[in-house]
């Protein structure tokens, strides 16, 4: 007994240390007696619980629910830490779900571990939690990401697979028909189907450009109605085909912004394709132009199937899609709106989706900046339309077939054509041949394009041939080596009949590689 008293300090400044040291300790941690009332927390464990229990009255259970993963509740003779108490045994991370007071739920890994007087009784535990919960958020996060990756693989190949059968039976039609107008039907349905494959890739092209921040923009001052105009015919195919009514809305006044001609269409496009796309055959479809203050606003909507309240701050990620049942029926990868948001935000601007939930409409707002009043300057030469020149183009690309049939194309319409299919080949027919225009690809055996491009610009015969670089790629940066290589313009494939025509009238580009 005397050793008992002599030794109170050491005692007491053991426990003192003891407890300092749990209560700093980063981790949630608690420790009750046999009865399961709490004697000592620390504060991470307040932060965890979400309230401060009064020691020695509440129980370990008393500051939250407890539930199994799967959110079955948990009996609390069956939590690792009653077992802990009733049974005199550890339990080691397994996994339960808490609910605060406030309702928030976290995913937690209990240790309890039983404490023991000198006898073996078990006198109370100890119990250590992990906070496990922004882990399973991440991993649902990637779960969730791997599902919409796979299904929209599954879209894509679904999407690039539908044209392959209307245009296999197209050329059937062409080979066994004698009547050209059927043929000529064959030719246009063939012609839509190509387009339709070409801007899925495009649509692919856009979210890794604008992914990798390598989107070129080209602004130039424009009133934004002439924007929204040719944004009309572009999505006119898919309202028609959806027998919708479409209402425009464009005031008289010019309203100046400073945006890529292009692109601000392909927005506006976008957004009426989806309109069109998530709206039942026959219906209404309005897109209003105005402008409000310095503020150019585009809204887009329709009485479609609507935006579940669930989906709506999510409506701009990419692969994300509504009705599975109806976007497989219509055609989509569910990346347009990713892309238009992108696109709009890269010009300043914001894009914002409204919806009261299913059935009952969507409506789509993009608001740019309007243009600062322009400098006084001299008016512009207005351009001329030129007719085609024909003359003698050299045609090279790895790809047998692509080559022939590009050369056939370019035969057509009047001009002397030789092909060549590699790199060392497209020099020695460039020398002999010596063409107005070369159509070169830059991937290529024996010799890519750029190193040819290069050897054939220093042949002084050479200066002043227009060189075009056809890829499969469209990135900045093989942009800036086809210029630097001597290419005066960047095709993408396929090449259409419209670039076409404008390489046939085009004159050496003046500064840095352009495309058409």
């Amino acid at each position: 007994m005397s050793e008992k008293n002599g030794n109170n300090g050491a005692v007491d400044a053991n426990e003192i240390a003891y407890r300092s040291l749990l209560s700093a300790l980063p981790a949630p941690l608690y420790i009750c007696d046999a009865s399961g009332l709490i004697t000592l927390y620390n504060e991470a464990a307040v932060e965890l619980w979400g309230r401060r229990p009064e020691l020695g009255k509440e129980s370990w259970c008393g500051s939250y629910r407890i539930f199994r993963p799967d959110g079955t509740p948990m009996p609390l003779e069956l939590c690792p830490m009653g077992i802990a108490l009733s049974e005199g045994r550890s339990v080691r991370g397994e996994e339960i779900v808490i609910e605060r007071p406030d309702g928030v739920r976290r995913h937690v890994l209990p240790y309890p571990e039983p404490i023991r007087d000198r006898t073996g009784a078990v006198v109370g535990a100890i119990n250590m939690l992990v906070d496990i919960t922004e882990r399973k958020e991440a991993e649902e996060a990637l779960r969730e990401a791997d599902r919409r990756k796979d299904e929209f693989l599954a879209a894509l190949a679904h999407e690039l697979r539908n044209p392959l059968a209307p245009i296999t039976a197209g050329l059937e039609i062409i080979r066994l028909a004698d009547d050209r107008t059927i043929r000529d039907r064959a030719l246009a349905m063939m012609g839509r189907q190509i387009q339709q494959m070409t801007r899925l890739i495009d649509d692919l092209l856009d979210l890794s450009r604008i992914s990798r921040g390598t989107i070129e923009l080209r602004p130039e001052r424009t009133d934004l109605g002439t924007v929204v105009q040719n944004a009309v015919e572009i999505g006119r195919p898919s309202i028609t085909q959806g027998g919708h009514r479409l209402e425009v809305s464009i005031p008289a006044d010019v309203i100046t912004v400073e945006v890529d001609i292009v692109r601000m269409a392909q927005v506006f496009a976008n957004l009426l394709n989806n309109a069109a796309k998530f709206t039942p055959e026959g219906g209404q479809i309005r897109l209003v132009l105005e402008q409000v203050d310095q503020t150019a606003l585009v809204t887009v909507n329709d009485n479609g199937i609507g935006i579940p309240a669930d989906l709506l701050p999510r409506v701009f990620d990419m692969f994300v899609q509504g009705d599975r049942a109806l976007e497989r029926s219509r055609g989509g990868l569910g990346v347009g709106l990713s892309i238009a948001k992108q696109l709009v935000e890269m010009h300043g601007g914001v894009l914002e989706a409204h919806s009261q939930g299913t059935d009952t409409g969507s409506e789509f707002t993009v608001r740019l900046p309007i243009a600062a009043p322009a400098k006084a300057t001299a008016a512009p030469e207005e351009a001329r339309d030129r007719a085609p020149v024909c003359g003698k183009i050299l045609v090279v690309d790895d790809n047998a077939l692509a080559a022939s049939s590009l050369a056939e194309l370019l035969r057509l319409m009047g001009n002397e054509v030789v092909t060549a299919n590699d790199g060392l080949e497209a020099i020695e027919r460039a020398d002999e041949f010596r063409p107005r225009l070369i159509l070169l690809d830059i991937g290529m055996p024996q010799l890519n394009g750029l190193e040819a491009c290069r050897r054939i610009r220093a042949a002084g015969w050479a200066a002043e041939v227009v060189i075009v670089a056809v890829t499969g790629w469209g990135q900045t940066e093989i942009r800036r080596h086809a210029d630097a290589a001597g290419f005066d313009y960047h095709v993408v494939k396929p090449v259409s009949p419209d670039a076409l025509h404008r390489l046939l009238v085009a004159e050496r580009s003046p500064s840095a590689l352009a495309s058409l």
